[in-house]
């Protein structure tokens, strides 16, 4: 392989304070290197946004390390393989890898996943069938513990992971309550996605509306957010309720703690009166032994048509940013998902 294909990449140019700029990220080129035996050269199709990666910008302490400055954001991929010194990958292959925001990636093979040669929708690999479809399934299920009957509220209720979680609780015979932001996103929730009630936390009376539409309390409440909207969530979980909490972003681009009372000791004593579970949880890190489980009941509901799924696409590299940004303010609407190139032979 002769170094004629330019790499395009996306680096952490400097750490941001609050929310991330234009001027954390850098765009910059370099050749492809000439492969060694054993590698694959990876033409990277779609890249995932993710709101994890605003805490891997950050040199806080957290459960995984941070991207060091001058070094590519991180990011799972969906690619194919443009060429191959390795055995076991020849040339059009699909794989689901984590070789972040660049255009082309060399990788020894370790921690590919086969897609094979013809994907349907090789692109779900980064949502509904991969990491955001996966953290709802477990949360919801192994943590949330939703039996028929109860009443689910959801937070970002159409995100990838909002948007799964409401799903499988209706399956599950669950009233199901979401919170979005904006009438386009509740109408969506409601309409399409089967909730019987969806509220827009922009509204004044928000935790009014919450209230009401939770006349019998919370059982479940999956959570994605954080900040206000936990605030109108706690006085009407019930006794026993369950909270698996998979993020907070409200709270991401923070750089202080929110004005008003200390809300501890009140949340405290609601777990302990209330004997409540609140656990939070890493999908692969918890729960990688449980996948196929997932695969297997993902794949069926949706053959079945019993799951919709909604993306996003922003076309080209250099527009990940931008869009990334946008995902942490709430303006995404479904997975979103960078389309990088045109497939191999499209």
């Amino acid at each position: 392989m002769s170094a004629v294909i330019e790499i395009k990449r996306i680096v952490l140019a400097s750490r941001p304070v609050g929310a991330p700029v234009t001027d954390n990220f850098r765009l910059e080129s370099q050749s492809v290197p000439v492969l060694n035996d054993g590698e694959v050269l990876l033409k990277t199709i779609y890249l995932s946004l993710d709101p994890y990666m605003r805490g891997r910008m950050s040199d806080a302490k957290s459960y995984a390390d941070p991207v060091e400055v001058n070094d590519v954001m991180v990011g799972g991929t969906v690619c194919q393989v443009e060429d191959s010194t390795h055995p076991d990958f020849e040339k059009g292959e699909w794989v689901l890898a984590y070789t972040g925001w660049q255009s082309y990636a060399v990788s020894n093979g370790d921690g590919l996943l086969k897609l094979g040669k013809n994907p349907s929708h090789p692109s779900f690999a980064l949502g509904i069938m991969g990491m955001p479809g996966f953290t709802a399934y477990m949360g919801l299920l192994d943590i949330g513990q939703p039996k028929q009957g109860d009443t689910v509220v959801v937070a970002a209720a159409t995100g990838p992971v909002g948007a799964t979680v409401g799903q499988i609780a209706k399956l599950k015979g669950c009233k199901v309550v979401g919170v979005a932001g904006g009438e386009e996103k509740c109408r969506y929730a409601v309409e399409t996605l089967g909730f019987d009630v969806c509220i827009d936390h922009k509204a004044d009376d928000f935790a009014e509306q919450l209230a009401a539409a939770c006349d019998k309390g919370i059982d479940v409440y999956y959570e994605n957010v954080g900040g206000k909207v936990f605030d109108a969530v706690m006085p009407l979980l019930n006794t026993g309720a369950r909270v698996p909490v998979c993020g907070l972003i409200s709270q991401y681009n923070a750089t202080e703690l929110p004005a008003g009372p200390d809300r501890m000791s009140l949340l405290m004593a609601t777990l302990l009166i209330k004997r409540i579970k609140m656990q939070g949880f890493i999908i692969f890190d918890d729960y990688a032994h449980r996948y196929d489980e997932f695969a297997q009941d993902m794949s069926a509901w949706l053959a079945e048509g019993k799951i919709q799924y909604k993306e996003q696409v922003v076309d080209g590299l250099a527009n990940a940013p931008e869009a990334f940004m946008g995902l942490l303010e709430g303006k995404n609407f479904g997975k979103l998902v960078v389309k990088v190139a045109e497939p191999i032979n499209a």
